[in-house]
C-alpha cells in the first residue's frame, strides 16, 4: 500500500491505522482524548473504560512503527470522586505487555495555566509526555534540542576547586559525582526532561489543542528530515503544521469532520502550495 504522506485521514482511528503497512512510522506524537473530558467536543472515554478502549489502538500503532521509532505520547489523568484515577498507570503497564518499553517520561511545564480554585487540590500546571519505543536503541538527536547553558555557569565557573576538575564522589556519597569543569567554554548544553511550553490560547476551534512547540520539540529530537510522523488523534493540525515547518512528512487521523477541514484550512493559510507542489500532487493523483 502507497502511504497516504502528508495527508489527514477523516474517520475513525481503529479502522484507518490497520490500513497501513508494518513498520512504515518514524515518530507517533499524539494527544488522545482524554477520559471523560469534554464530552460535547471530543465525546470522551469513561475512565474506567479507557484503558480497554486505547489498547486495541497502541497494538497497531506497535505494528506501524519502525524498530528504531519512538512513540510520545501526551496524557494526564482525570480526577474523580476526591482521587486521581489510575487509567494512566494502568495503560502504561499494560502497554508494557504489548512489548512497548516505557523508555521515558517528559513533564510539560503549563507556563500559562488559568488560575483557580478548587476544594482538595490546585490547579493542574503539567501533563505527561510518555516516551515509548519497540527497543533499547532508536534514533535520538540530542543536539537538536540544546538549550543555553545558563547563568549559573559564569559565577560558578570562574572559581572551581581541585575537586571540580576531576569526576569526584560527593561527600554525601550519592553517586552524583561530576567533573564541573567539562562546562568551561560551553554555550549549549543537553536539556532536562521538563518542558517549559505555554497552553495554546488562540485556536478557540478545538477544545484541547497543544502548542505546537510541543510537537516540534519531539520530532527534533527523535526525527530527521524526510521522515514521516504520525498522529492518530491530529485534531486542529498542529503536528502537522510543525511537521510542515521542519521539512517532515505527516500522516494525520481525525474521526471529526470539523476538525479535519480546521486542520486542512490551517495548513493551506500557512504554507500555500507551490507550483511544485500541485504538479507533484497531479502526477500522484
Amino acid at each position: 500500500m502507497k502511504l497516504p504522506i502528508n495527508k489527514i485521514i477523516c474517520g475513525d482511528v481503529k479502522k484507518i491505522l490497520p490500513t497501513l503497512p508494518d513498520d512504515c512510522i518514524d515518530l507517533i506524537v499524539t494527544s488522545p482524548p482524554y477520559a471523560d473530558c469534554r464530552k460535547k467536543s471530543y465525546g470522551g472515554i469513561h475512565p474506567d473504560k479507557y484503558v480497554e478502549w486505547f489498547l486495541p489502538i497502541s497494538k497497531e500503532l506497535w505494528r506501524v512503527l519502525k524498530p528504531e521509532g519512538s512513540f510520545a505520547l501526551n496524557i494526564k489523568e482525570k480526577a474523580t470522586n476526591g482521587e486521581r484515577h489510575t487509567y494512566v498507570i494502568e495503560m502504561i503497564l499494560e502497554m508494557r505487555k504489548q512489548g512497548w518499553l516505557w523508555t521515558e517520561e517528559y513533564i510539560w511545564h503549563k507556563k500559562n495555566c488559568y488560575p483557580g480554585k478548587w476544594p482538595n487540590r490546585f490547579r493542574d500546571a503539567w501533563e505527561r509526555c510518555l516516551h515509548f519505543t519497540k527497543q533499547s536503541k532508536f534514533k535520538m538527536y540530542q543536539e537538536q534540542v540544546m538549550v543555553p547553558v545558563g547563568e549559573w555557569a559564569e559565577k560558578r565557573l570562574s572559581r572551581l576547586s581541585k575537586t571540580d576538575l576531576k569526576r569526584d564522589e560527593s561527600k554525601s556519597l550519592s553517586g552524583f559525582g561530576k567533573n564541573v569543569s567539562n562546562w568551561i567554554g560551553r554555550e549549549m548544553v543537553y536539556p532536562t526532561n521538563v518542558l517549559h511550553f505555554a497552553t495554546e490560547c488562540s485556536n478557540k476551534n478545538h477544545s484541547a489543542a497543544f502548542p505546537i512547540a510541543l510537537p516540534m520539540w519531539f520530532i527534533r529530537l527523535f526525527t530527521e528530515e524526510n521522515d514521516v510522523v504520525l498522529d492518530p488523534f491530529m485534531g486542529s493540525g498542529t503536528t502537522a503544521l510543525a511537521c510542515k515547518e521542519l521539512n517532515r512528512k505527516y500522516i494525520g487521523i481525525e474521526i471529526k469532520r470539523e476538525y479535519c477541514e480546521l486542520a486542512e484550512s490551517a495548513l493551506k493559510e500557512k504554507f500555500k502550495p507551490t507550483l511544485w507542489d500541485l504538479v507533484n500532487e497531479y502526477q500522484g493523483a
